[in-house]
């Protein structure tokens, strides 16, 4: 075996991700080490390499939509066994002994890690992870399965905390890697997808109309209906008073980001009649559990563009610029 591995890492803020030659770490206890095979780029890793994020483990390798093979097991972890294909999310490990862990809330965990932030991701050739947070995937496409781990999983969380399936019409603002994951859940539900694009974005709208949405326009256009509620997964607070708007009294506005530009001020009115706005936090292993069987049963196709390890600031480019459809994948 060799002792090494190629990875991507962050020194600093700002700064490119470096191809190094790095260490490769046995498992301690309770872990597994991983073979990457595909780490999807998730908008979260601009966060923290532009330093929106503020608290990453330095040096770091990010990545946190992670599809691999168990290599090596450590002390105490019967399961998954070597050989297994697994996911690694972005939440990495909790304490379950703190108040939100006991109350079923781990994603709350007062102590929590996070894979590709507190410790070390997926833009790498291995990877090592707690067994507890390694779902098993019967996949044989990783490239295509990557997005599920954080676009997929988050898009879910965001959904369901919105009232899932008793919602008619949905509003999605921002239409990107989770967007596109989540108007395939959506439409299989029969629900009525309006998807927000950036202003003059037609080929984001082409994109959403191709996969079932029944309108797509811009964020700076009304909603051509009153909607039960609205979804945001892009990083703008401006999107927030627009999306109270759009929302029928008693409808939601759930944000799906782990970071937003500020929100501007609105008048009471958007928020009364009972309108609720909320965000989400991370995920649980009840989130991965329940979006992971239903992936193959709608069936979710997710699209993606493939990298190799040594362009992950090109791939990152792409996503801040605005240059994708679907999701970016790194292959290491």
């Amino acid at each position: 075996m060799s002792e090494s591995m190629r990875a991507m890492r962050l020194h600093a803020s700002g700064r490119p991700l470096e191809l190094e030659r790095v260490a490769r770490l046995a498992p301690g206890p309770g872990e597994v080490e991983v073979c990457v095979l595909a780490c999807g780029v998730c908008r979260t890793d601009l966060h923290i390499i532009d330093g929106e994020l503020t608290e990453p483990r330095l040096p770091l390798i990010p990545g946190h939509e992670i599809v691999g093979e168990v290599t090596a097991l450590g002390a105490g972890v019967q399961a998954p066994a070597p050989g297994t294909r697994v996911g690694v999310p972005w939440l990495g490990w909790t304490c379950g002994e703190c108040k939100p862990c006991r109350a079923g809330r781990e994603n709350l965990c007062e102590r929590a890690e996070f894979t590709g932030y507190t410790r070390d991701g997926g833009y790498a050739e291995y990877c090592v992870a707690d067994a507890r947070y390694c779902f098993p995937l019967e996949v044989e496409d990783a490239q295509a399965a990557a997005p599920l781990l954080c676009a997929g999983l988050i898009g879910y969380r965001t959904w369901r905390l919105a009232g899932g399936e008793a919602n008619r019409r949905l509003g999605i603002y921002g239409f990107g890697a989770a967007a596109h994951i989540l108007a395939q859940l959506a439409v299989a539900r029969g629900q009525a997808v309006y998807a927000f694009t950036r202003p003059g974005d037609t080929q984001a709208q082409a994109f959403a109309r191709r996969l079932g949405a029944v309108w797509a326009g811009g964020s700076d256009e009304a909603s051509p209906e009153r909607l039960d509620a609205a979804l945001l997964f892009a990083p703008v607070g401006e999107l927030i008073p627009t999306a109270l708007a759009a929302v029928r009294p008693g409808g939601a506005v759930v944000s799906g980001g782990i970071h937003m530009s500020d929100i501007p001020s609105f008048p009471y009115r958007l928020l009364w009649e009972e309108r609720s706005l909320s965000s989400v936090a991370n995920l649980t292993r009840r989130d991965g559990e329940e979006f992971l069987a239903l992936a193959p049963e709608v069936p979710i196709r997710t699209e993606t563009h493939a990298y190799p390890l040594e362009q992950a600031n090109q791939a990152l480019d792409d996503l801040r610029e605005g240059r994708l459809s679907g999701a970016a994948v790194m292959i290491p």
